[in-house]
């Protein structure tokens, strides 16, 4: 390799942002979106679009403008694929003049997660926001203010929540487990509706269902909750909280992946249940 080759490459690896850097900009954005959410609460009801078990709601499209906003006005060559975006089924947003795929750094952003939970006036919502680069997320932050809960890590430091280290629980078995999951209605093809559900409710001592996947994964993060089951998310529903709970000690791995673009079945735990959670799970997902 020659010598201008080699400068080349040192100057390009000395001018990528570092992790911290990074970190601080998506609890940033994550902070404006969430607090431009809850400043907004009046607005609630403002729907765009509703679906069978889900809303749009025109802070869902403003909060998304507020944070690309943020993101860009640091980092204005990084691609975005946010939740609200129209490319988002199709494919994602990518800044201008990349270099190598390595290189690329992309923001996935979930304005309000839990918004059917935020349109209600239920306090389990928050803003959700990871960078990843070359294919693994390397921060994360977690923004629930209604909880003033912030939850933040990035790949080569510890979870935190408000500043503070959390760490997963120490549970061994789904028997002494609180699991965090959603109700399955006729989301995967050829599955009966509620059976993992059932499956999961029968096997761990309570399982609970409370409408935003990235503070159930928080909450396996900080020990409060042990295991998370969802059939059919998107990737940003867990992206930031994936994580998180990684950093926390936990396990979170893509089990499946849905027909929809960015769909995938998805098991988190404390790490010590994960096994025994994916073989409940079972062929329906794996």
């Amino acid at each position: 390799m020659s010598k201008l080759v080699q400068n080349k490459n040192k100057d390009r690896i000395m001018s990528l942002p570092s992790n911290e850097s990074l970190l601080n900009v998506a609890i940033e954005a994550a902070k404006a979106g969430g607090n431009h959410a809850q400043t907004n609460t009046s607005r609630r009801t403002e729907v765009i679009q509703t679906y069978a078990h889900d809303v749009k709601l025109a802070l869902d499209v403003e909060c998304q403008a507020l944070i690309e906003k943020i993101i860009q006005g640091h980092f204005p060559d990084h691609g975005i694929l946010g939740e609200e975006d129209e490319t988002s089924v199709n494919g994602t947003k990518l800044g201008e003049n990349k270099s190598t795929v390595e290189d690329n750094y992309e923001w996935i952003v979930d304005p309000i997660d839990g918004t059917v939970n935020f349109s209600h006036g239920f306090s389990s919502w928050c803003c959700s926001i990871a960078v990843r680069r070359g294919g693994e997320m390397v921060a994360a932050a977690v923004y629930a203010p209604d909880m003033n809960a912030l939850y933040a890590a990035t790949v080569d430091s510890p979870a935190t929540c408000n500043g503070k280290p959390i760490h997963v629980s120490t549970k061994k078995t789904l028997a002494e487990s609180l699991v965090m999951t959603g109700i399955d209605k006729n989301m995967i093809p050829g599955v009966e509706a509620l059976t993992f559900f059932k499956k999961i409710a029968f096997a761990c001592q309570k399982t609970r269902v409370m409408g935003s996947a990235a503070l159930d994964l928080c909450w396996v993060a900080e020990g409060m909750a042990d295991g998370y089951f969802e059939g059919c998310i998107y990737l940003w529903d867990i992206a930031a909280a994936g994580l998180i709970v990684k950093q926390a000690g936990g396990a979170g791995e893509i089990v499946a992946l849905r027909e929809e673009p960015h769909q995938m079945s998805y098991i988190a735990s404390n790490g010590h249940v994960q096994e025994e959670l994916k073989a409940l799970i079972g062929k329906g997902v794996l």
